[in-house]
């Protein structure tokens, strides 16, 4: 038997005196961010960390009445493999609502719309070279957008292939290693704890988001500086 967790653990705000920070490389979607702080806050422990400043995701595991969950097969060229995922995308829009955003993904990469939304589970996509902070939403009570209506997908999307899986294949394939996609092992895995308790502890969609780049300013850490 698994023990409960305890209601105190939590990862927590905690940012360091920030000495330095400017842009080392600025990209078309995310810029590379040369960071020198101090880890005593005395400045003579200083220490030089670059990472990827990434403006967030959204990603979004829509299950149907049948516990069955959607997949999406799409190429990656780092990885130089094409991986089943989910829907998800960057939250590049100013001002955009995370839930907006969520559903304007699924309208989008699987013409998809959907009544009920909850938040699945949050998490860092990799938080020691990157700012990502990744929100995934359970989407339910699903329909189809009018064939009139969908989104002209291109480039890589265009190539995009559906598919529905019961969540218990979706999490055999994820212990055996045939899934890698980080958003899709993550959303599976916590809606398959999700729906063995009845999807009873999950957060409402307008959920504060505290993690999310946006945010941070409550945090305190100074704005950046070109280099």
């Amino acid at each position: 038997m698994v023990a409960a967790a305890s209601p105190g653990l939590a990862d927590q705000p905690d940012p360091r005196k920030l000495l330095d920070s400017k842009v080392v490389y600025e990209g078309r979607i995310w810029d590379v961010v040369s960071d020198t702080f101090s880890l005593d806050g005395s400045g003579e422990d200083a220490l030089v960390r670059d990472y990827i400043a990434h403006p967030g995701a959204v990603a979004v595991l829509a299950m149907d009445s049948a516990e069955r969950v959607l997949l999406l097969k799409q190429y990656r060229q780092p990885a130089r493999m094409s991986l089943w995922e989910i829907p998800a995308g960057l939250l590049d829009v100013d001002g955009e609502d995370f839930a907006a955003a969520a559903a304007r993904e699924l309208a989008e990469e699987a013409d998809l719309t959907a009544r009920r939304w909850d938040v699945l589970v949050d998490f860092f996509n990799s938080p020691g070279s990157s700012s990502e902070a990744i929100r995934i939403y359970l989407a339910r009570d699903l329909a189809d957008v009018p064939e009139d209506q969908r989104h002209v997908r291109t480039d890589e999307e265009a190539e995009i292939e559906h598919r529905w899986v019961d969540l218990e294949e979706a999490v055999a394939a994820i212990l055996g290693g045939r899934l890698h996609n980080p958003s899709a092992v993550v959303g599976i895995l916590a809606a398959a704890e999700a729906a063995r308790t009845g999807f009873s502890g999950l957060r409402p969609a307008d959920a504060p988001w505290p993690e999310h780049p946006s945010q941070r300013h409550t945090w305190g850490t100074p704005g950046r500086d070109r280099a």
